[in-house]
């Protein structure tokens, strides 16, 4: 058996003398990432993500589970067992889009996983064609349990129906501690919304319940805002919402509004998350929101822009802010300066835009590091 390479660390010798690649090595955190495969361009997304990755001064290791449709039809039950154990051992999953055929792979895993609150960012993407000409950026946070959406109602005779509206004090209180942890997180503020003048008992029940949990969180902005009026709002002055906090139907409606006004109900990518028994995030499933594009699988044509959204999010989860940041911005910037794919009118094929946004992902990295290094230098010169 050759000779263990001896490591310079071993010699007890400080961490500058240590070569670049040795300590970046050495102290890079690692973290477990559960990777749900897809169908379609799946395949291209995955590549993609692990070229992104690439770029990092952490590292992630991808756990993959086959939910490609031939897997799901041969293992059946047993996949969606692999795929619950693995998301709960890890804690994150990034999923790529899936064909709904005998079965919705999403609708299983929002059940088998408990996945009560939906976080679903919606900011304007450079190159997408819209009518609306004001910058959105906007993160809602859905309880996505409850509401009307549970009950499908019932008939009253022939000429009446009915439906009960159920909202609970748990998945709130999940859902406002997700939104105030984000908002702290962020420097963001916090608008809850409902119709609580109207629905007294069931609104007013979410507006309480948010404003206890905002307590724990005093440096964080909150107010409230009626739901109608905030959808006006969101549209003559959307710079003054940042995180909407919302029940379900509210949320849906929302995000599909603001979506709508961003340009692409596609093209943005969403958290999934299921919670302990204290609020907090148990496990996180992360997703682009686009479907499979079987028509471009395979021909390097697909646009990775959403599910490199998706991996930003995750990187805020796992608590890489500034890695995060990093890979929205230099993803987005690239758009706003004419790098896009050809389904937004650029030129780059699905390979040419990742190694795009993995170099400038690296580069302001770098550039990060090296403004720091100099400023520590300056306060202590020795």
């Amino acid at each position: 058996m050759p000779e263990r390479p001896l490591r310079l660390a071993t010699l007890g010798l400080p961490s500058q003398f240590l070569a670049a690649g040795e300590r970046n090595e050495m102290t890079r955190p690692t973290y477990q990432v559960t990777e749900l495969l897809g169908d379609g361009i799946g395949e291209e997304l995955s590549r993609a993500i692990h070229r992104l990755a690439e770029a990092l001064p952490v590292t992630l290791e991808f756990h993959p589970v086959d939910l490609r449709l031939e897997s799901r039809r041969a293992n059946q039950k047993t996949i969606y067992d692999q795929a619950v154990e693995a998301v709960t051992a890890s804690r994150v999953a990034l999923k790529y889009p899936t064909t709904t055929a005998e079965e919705s792979p999403n609708a299983i895993l929002r059940r088998r996983l408990d996945l009560s609150v939906i976080h679903r960012p919606v900011y304007t993407i450079p190159g997408v064609p819209t009518n609306f000409r004001r910058e959105l950026d906007l993160d809602i946070v859905r309880i996505a349990t409850g509401g009307t959406y549970d009950d499908p109602g019932r008939m009253i005779g022939d000429d009446g129906a009915v439906s009960l509206r159920i909202v609970e004090r748990r998945p709130v209180t999940e859902a406002a501690r997700y939104a105030f942890n984000l908002a702290r997180k962020t420097g963001k503020r916090v608008t809850s919304s409902s119709k609580y003048t109207i629905q007294k008992a069931t609104d007013g029940l979410f507006e309480r319940v948010t404003t206890e949990v905002a307590r724990s969180f005093p440096e964080v902005a909150h107010t409230t805002e009626l739901f109608d009026a905030l959808l006006g709002k969101v549209i003559t002055a959307p710079e003054r919402f940042q995180i909407v906090l919302v029940l379900n139907e509210y949320g849906d409606f929302l995000s599909d509004m603001a979506c709508g006004l961003a340009g692409s109900l596609g093209i943005g990518a969403s958290a999934n998350l299921g919670f302990d028994p204290a609020a907090v995030v148990r496990v996180a499933l992360f997703d682009a929101a686009h479907g499979t594009a079987p028509d471009i699988a395979g021909k390097n044509l697909a646009n990775p822009t959403a599910i490199f959204l998706a991996l930003s999010l995750l990187l805020y989860q796992i608590g890489e802010i500034r890695l995060g940041r990093t890979v929205k911005t230099a993803t987005l910037d690239l758009l706003r300066e004419g790098v896009r794919t050809r389904d937004l009118g650029g030129k780059e094929s699905t390979e040419s835009f990742t190694d795009a946004v993995a170099a400038e992902v690296a580069r302001r990295l770098a550039s990060a590091t090296d403004t720091r290094q100099i400023k520590e230098s300056i306060a202590d010169p020795r």
